[in-house]
């Protein structure tokens, strides 16, 4: 960490294979839906990058828990991983809105929900996210939002969201480190993944100066940013 921000030296463990076996040793062992669905995800091939990690997994249902959340926000569902974690969480009664372009794999989603007995909490709405979130505008008692999706639109989701959210909500942002590039954008070889990491790159300036929030950025996986809604 730069002197200038935060003073003396960074104090990090670089996470190899064998740190990582350990640290998912060390965390609550999740249930056989989760295990099982997160091992038909990992079949896809290629696809399977965009697989929420393990050790998020279990992050995100014990931040469900820990505020209580009765409404959820998934921004993008692909086979249903991150809205499985949210509705293990809820709270008697809560529902999770998790949305995607695409419903290639939603019968792979709804397959484990099913199995999981938590179909009947999560509504999946097909289309652009921003629509889904601009008739949901006007509602102010969104427990928590995750935005895991298209980066180019990050800017959009974030205006979109906050709004959104009751006074101690949280905002999840997930790889807002980019692979690294976020804070060198132009390093990154592919012409997407440089326009992606500029866009990051702005949406967190703009968390970290937004006067609604109080936010972290955590070094979980590509990075994920918790914010609180004030």
């Amino acid at each position: 960490m730069n002197a200038s921000v935060g003073g003396g030296r960074a104090k990090h463990v670089p996470v190899n294979q064998v740190l990582r076996e350990y640290l998912l040793a060390s965390t609550s062992a999740p249930d056989r839906v989760v295990l099982d669905l997160a091992g038909a995800t990992a079949e896809l091939g290629e696809m399977a990058g965009m697989m929420v990690p393990m050790e998020q997994v279990a992050l995100l249902t014990l931040l469900t828990r820990l505020v209580r959340a009765r409404t959820v926000v998934d921004i993008g569902t692909f086979t249903g991983l991150s809205a499985l974690a949210f509705a293990n969480g809820l709270a008697p009664g809560g529902t999770v809105v998790t949305c995607d372009n695409s419903d290639r794999w939603l019968s792979l989603a709804r397959a484990h929900w099913q199995r999981a007995g938590v179909a009947d909490r999560i509504d999946f709405r097909l289309g652009p996210a921003a629509r889904t979130l601009r008739a949901m505008s006007g509602q102010t008692d969104v427990d928590l939002v995750f935005v895991d999706a298209d980066k180019l639109n990050y800017p959009t989701y974030y205006e979109l969201l906050v709004p959104l959210l009751r006074p101690g909500g949280l905002l999840l942002l997930d790889n807002v480190l980019l692979d690294g590039f976020v804070t060198a954008p132009d390093l990154a070889a592919d012409p997407l993944q440089r326009r992606c990491a500029a866009v990051l790159g702005e949406v967190n300036a703009a968390v970290a100066a937004d006067d609604r929030l109080e936010a972290v950025m955590l070094p979980v996986a590509d990075g994920l940013t918790v914010a609180r809604r004030r």
